[in-house]
């Protein structure tokens, strides 16, 4: 991994955190639909190499899929 894609990683994953911060007036599931696309940004762009369109494409995923647990 370069050093962009480290700095990539790195950017997504403070503000993933940071954005956790403004959730606690938010109901079980928005938090479970923003930790989902963090959580899937981080990972589209780790297996995409720091694309954009996959850490897009990552954060969409998760998104979806932290909406839908526990439904």
């Amino acid at each position: 991994m370069n050093t962009i894609q480290k700095l990539t990683v790195n950017a997504v994953a403070v503000t993933v955190l940071l954005a956790l911060g403004g959730c606690s007036g938010m109901s079980a599931r928005d938090q479970n639909t923003a930790i989902g696309a963090g959580v899937g940004a981080v990972g589209g762009s780790i297996l995409t190499g720091g694309s954009a369109v996959g850490t897009v494409g990552g954060a969409a995923v998760g998104g979806i899929i932290g909406h839908e647990i526990k439904k």
